[in-house]
């Protein structure tokens, strides 16, 4: 099932955007409606990723010092 939205774009977005459907020659809808499920799926994820991490810190579930240590000596990094 779909639903109609209008919604207003600055001209040069737009005029991006008809490019685009003309290069791919997809619908200026498709490729509006694949643009905005990719931004929602991305920011629903760090929305959630947030939220855990919270959750984790009201826990006290944190890495240790020396497991960050560990970590940063791992990959090179100096940590001091």
């Amino acid at each position: 099932m779909t639903t109609t939205m209008t919604i207003r774009l600055e001209n040069e977005l737009k005029d991006r955007l008809d490019q685009l459907a003309d290069a791919t020659q997809r619908s200026k809808s498709f490729l509006a409606a694949e643009a905005i499920r990719d931004f929602i799926e991305l920011n629903e994820w760090q929305v959630q990723e947030i939220k855990d991490s919270l959750k984790e810190a009201d826990n006290n579930d944190l890495a240790s010092d020396s497991a960050v240590n560990d970590t940063f000596q791992k990959w090179g990094v100096n940590a001091d």
